[in-house]
């Protein structure tokens, strides 16, 4: 199997493992220029064709990951609720009316 061909298994393999809309947690990026902080959490947008994982960062970042170089993990389902209730109960609070009379 030559270096594409491996290449290209591998990103399938990651774009089943992370499909779109998937959180991560970044662990640490080895980019020496402009590395995403670690511990911050985004949304997979897509992974291409070698096995990038394209980001959405809640900072509001958009560098791309690299498995095998940078250090991630996958959001659990619970911590995903958790996020979801927390954005839920922040948009409630912000969308609080006040009536006075």
């Amino acid at each position: 199997m030559n270096e594409y061909e491996r290449l290209s298994r591998q990103a399938e393999q990651y774009k089943k493992q992370y499909p779109p809309g998937t959180r991560i947690e970044l662990i640490e990026m080895e980019d020496p220029l402009a590395p995403v902080p670690s511990g911050t959490r985004g949304t997979v947008k897509v992974v291409d064709d070698i096995g990038q994982l394209h980001m959405h960062w809640d900072n509001g970042r958009s560098l791309a990951v690299v498995p095998g170089e940078d250090s991630f993990r996958k959001l659990t389902p619970e911590e995903v609720e958790a996020e979801n209730q927390s954005v839920s109960e922040t948009e409630d609070a912000d969308h609080g009316m006040t009536m006075e009379m």
